[in-house]
């Protein structure tokens, strides 16, 4: 008798798991039906840009400033119990620029846009915008969302550049908090630890970080419940899924690019 209820609850559980990838999976394919498939809304994609991109750029840089700076701080002294300090700018450079670089800057991303682009979808939707928009012969999913999945797409990856940049600023300032390292020297060394392995699969994957926020937080939006408590659903699901999508694709990504240097 008491296994019944669980057998329900688990039962239910991977019913509600496989409608939302079913949802999500329609979701996807119709957003790049409609991408494909003109007119295209040029104007509000730059619009978009400037809402996600130029809006997240203050957060983006000063958290990429402060990780450059406690990753060096920090790093510090177990170097120098191996009399390693002079790895320190490559160790921290590398470690930037091909992992806490593009997945801080997708978190916080997905904090920030993912909940704003389900929150705003939502409240339209509850407010009956969309449908609307449907009415007046507008098609709301081609002007709200797949413009919002572009520009995020779009965005995201130059945030992470910028990010990684001024990281590597921050990380400047903490090796010479407790030495004396010229700006010259201190990114010569950063550049001759380089590689292209370390920068071009980083730079990919932040592509695939910003669709995926950008499709999650409006598919959360834009299918959002009537009431204003779906608002609130929407913007919390929204990060969570997205932040989630994002720990999953790094995954992804490096064990594809571990695969490949092999």
């Amino acid at each position: 008798m008491s296994s019944k209820p669980i057998e329900t609850i688990s039962d239910s559980v991977f019913k509600v798991f496989f409608e939302e990838v079913y949802s999500i999976t329609i979701f996807t394919l119709r957003f790049f039906k409609e991408a494909i498939l003109p007119p295209y809304e040029f104007n509000e994609v730059l619009k978009q840009s400037f809402l996600i991109g130029y809006k997240s750029l203050p957060l983006v840089a000063i958290t990429g400033f402060i990780i450059g700076l406690v990753l060096t701080i920090q790093s510090r002294p177990t170097l120098a119990k191996f009399g390693a300090e002079s790895w320190l700018p490559a160790m921290v450079a590398v470690s930037i620029i091909r992992e806490i670089g593009p997945v801080i800057t997708a978190l916080i991303f997905a904090g920030k846009v993912g909940s704003g682009i389900g929150a705003e979808l939502a409240s339209m939707n509850v407010t009956e915008q969309i449908d609307a928009m449907q009415v007046s012969d507008t098609n709301p999913f081609k002007y709200l969302v797949v413009t919002r999945v572009v520009a995020a797409t779009l965005m995201l990856p130059i945030l992470v550049i910028i990010a990684d940049s001024v990281g590597l600023l921050g990380s400047f300032m903490g090796v010479n908090i407790k030495g004396d390292v010229s700006f010259y020297l201190y990114f010569s060394m950063v550049f001759q630890s380089m590689q292209f392995e370390d920068l071009f699969p980083a730079l990919i994957k932040t592509i695939f970080f910003g669709f995926a926020i950008g499709l999650i937080g409006s598919y959360k939006g834009y299918n959002s419940n009537k009431g204003t408590e779906g608002v609130g659903k929407a913007a919390n699901s929204a990060v969570v899924f997205a932040s989630l999508m994002v720990f999953v694709i790094d995954m992804i990504a490096v064990q594809v690019t571990s695969l490949l240097q092999n």
